[in-house]
């Protein structure tokens, strides 16, 4: 069955799709990103949007890109969503794929959003240990290293981190091993379903805030480039 993978450049959205091949019952035909159109990045992770696609070329899989404005809010989101599955539908993708393991909110969001335009929700890592799906990275050659983390959890020093049973062993207790609830995000530049690597420069550190009040949050952030 023709599935679309919720493509977040990291080791979740990676492994689900390497669970997805060695399922054999479904074919990934497209790749769905948000992107940020102002500066031209990957939303949350702040990736490069020369990266994604550098991803996507090696994957030889089509990345379909989601352009929302810098500080776009939940209509807009949703209604812009809404529209990209919808032509993926028109396209006979009854299928929406997700790297999520345990936030049954977002579960619960994605299922019913997906319902009003009867496409169904697939999610290859629900509930899965996620200390054990580190060291399921590293075994399955997904090579990923931390490119943003939350300040209220890390420090910058763990930019640049490599994904590994190594890191399991430096994180502080409070943080979940797959950063599931946005302690860090991760960029993928190898992996066995890559036709090679991608070659990484590591840029600047930057610091960036968000939300208002007590939500509000703290981010590092590594520029990188190829």
């Amino acid at each position: 069955m023709d599935v679309v993978l919720n493509w977040s450049s990291g080791k979740d959205a990676a492994l689900a799709y390497h669970h997805l091949l060695q399922s054999r019952e479904y074919d990934v035909v497209k790749l769905l990103t948000t992107v940020n159109e102002e500066h031209g990045r990957v939303v949350m992770h702040g990736v490069r949007e020369r990266l994604l696609d550098a991803q996507a070329e090696r994957m030889n899989i089509q990345v379909k890109k989601i352009h929302l404005p810098a500080a776009a809010d939940d209509e807009t989101y949703k209604t812009t969503m809404q529209d990209a599955l919808q032509e993926l539908q028109n396209e006979g993708i009854a299928i929406s794929a997700f790297g999520d393991i345990f936030l049954e909110n977002l579960r619960a969001y994605r299922e019913s959003q997906l319902a009003t335009i009867g496409m169904q929700a697939l999610f290859p890592l629900w509930q899965k240990d996620t200390r054990a799906m580190v060291g399921e990275v590293e075994d399955a050659g997904i090579e990923a290293m931390i490119i943003c983390v939350n300040a209220k959890f890390l420090d910058e020093s763990f930019l640049g981190r490599k994904i590994d049973r190594q890191l399991l062993a430096d994180l502080p207790t409070n943080v979940d091993p797959c950063g599931e609830n946005g302690e860090f995000h991760t960029f993928v530049y190898n992996a066995p379903f890559f036709s090679n690597a991608i070659a990484i420069q590591k840029g600047d550190t930057v610091y960036r805030e968000y939300g208002e009040g007590e939500l509000r949050s703290g981010f590092y952030f590594l520029d990188i480039n190829t």
